[in-house]
C-alpha cells in the first residue's frame, strides 16, 4: 500500500516492491492515480506466496474503508518498531 501525497492510500500488486515505489513516482508506468498524487511512500506490504494469492489479498484489500487501512499500517509500523 502507498501513501500519496495527498495521504490517500494506493494497493496493487507486484514482484518487486522498490521498483515499483520507484515507477510510482518517477515513470509514466505508473497507475494513473498516483501520478497526480506524487510523491508516494510505501506505507503497508505483505508477501504472498504466488500471484494469484497476491490477487485475491489485493481485492480483500481494497475492500476496506479508509479507517481499517490505516490501522493495518499503524499496526505493521508498531510492531516494526518493536522489533527494531
Amino acid at each position: 500500500m502507498l501513501r500519496c501525497c495527498d495521504n490517500s492510500l494506493y494497493t496493487g500488486v507486484t514482484t518487486d516492491i522498490e521498483r515499483r515505489v520507484a515507477e510510482h513516482n518517477t515513470s509514466n508506468k505508473a497507475a494513473k492515480y498516483t501520478r497526480v498524487r506524487r510523491p508516494v511512500a510505501l506505507a503497508y506490504a505483505e508477501q504472498q506466496e504466488n500471484r494469484v494469492l497476491a490477487c485475491k489479498r489485493e481485492y480483500q484489500l481494497k475492500q476496506l474503508t479508509k479507517r481499517e487501512k490505516e490501522q493495518l499500517v499503524s499496526n505493521q509500523n508498531s510492531q516494526y518498531s518493536r522489533q527494531q
